[in-house]
């Protein structure tokens, strides 16, 4: 009996063990949880920078951060600079990129884009000292300072044998203003919340025409691949537009 009484508690306990190791398989831990690379510039401020405390901030990295919360994934940022992130999706080296990067029907060969998070625009812009360059035909025999990708660069292009100037590419907004600052351009053309950031900020500048109407930024990922990520963010930013969190953060970093 006492040997009956012992192999039933031992095969209780067997049971108990399998049982718990069963519940412990099935749950998800932090250590389940998807890691996903997202390139981004290095300066197109107000939507990605470095502030004063050398953290990296805007209105990219602030709304990638809100719906990767929003959906649960986690991400490691890798600040790459415009033309480098581009070649980090398109060799698989990121999953996706969030840099200010106008939709058009050329990067969707290379690209899948998420639903537009913003709408651009372009002005031109020249140095506050300068009142002669008032209008596009201002610039003709002229230089004009464009930064490398930028929607601004697209329109320049667009119109410069029209007006009968020159592009100067820069990969970053700070080389770009100075150039101009300098006398170097005559003017340039530049994504109006970016130029507008700048001004503010006390960078020596005027914007001297309307807003053209732009194309629209998207998040992007290699075409055909990370559809998952794709539809988190998509997902994600709907949300954020409905509970006004997406308000929130276009307004911490546009002023009115």
């Amino acid at each position: 009996m006492k040997r009956i009484a012992k192999l039933s508690v031992l095969v209780m306990v067997a049971v108990m063990v399998l049982s718990l190791a069963a519940c412990s398989g099935g749950a998800t831990t932090s250590s389940d949880t998807k890691k996903y690379v997202i390139a981004t510039d290095t300066t197109f401020k107000p939507f990605e920078y470095e502030n004063e405390k050398g953290e990296r901030v805007g209105i990219d990295i602030d709304l990638l951060a809100a719906i990767a919360e929003d959906q649960g994934f986690e991400y490691e940022l890798k600040a790459v600079g415009f033309d480098a992130a581009l070649g980090e999706v398109s060799t698989g080296q990121s999953d996706g990129m969030i840099a200010g990067m106008s939709i058009s029907d050329e990067r969707k060969k290379t690209f899948d884009f998420s639903d537009p998070y913003f709408d651009s625009g372009v002005v031109m812009a020249v140095s506050s000292s300068n009142n002669t360059i008032k209008t596009y035909a201002d610039l003709k025999g002229q230089k004009v300072a464009v930064k490398t990708g930028t929607e601004g660069s697209t329109f320049a292009e667009s119109i410069k044998d029209q007006y009968g100037f020159t592009t100067v590419s820069f990969p970053d907004s700070a080389n770009m203003y100075e150039d101009v600052k300098a006398g170097n351009s005559a003017a340039l053309f530049e994504d109006y919340p970016v130029v507008g950031d700048a001004i503010a900020s006390g960078v020596p500048l005027k914007m001297v025409t309307d807003m053209e109407k732009g194309s629209s930024y998207g998040f992007a990922v290699k075409a055909g691949e990370n559809a998952e990520l794709l539809e988190m963010f998509n997902t994600g930013l709907a949300n954020l537009r409905a509970n006004g969190k997406y308000q929130e953060i276009l307004d911490t970093y546009i002023k009115k």
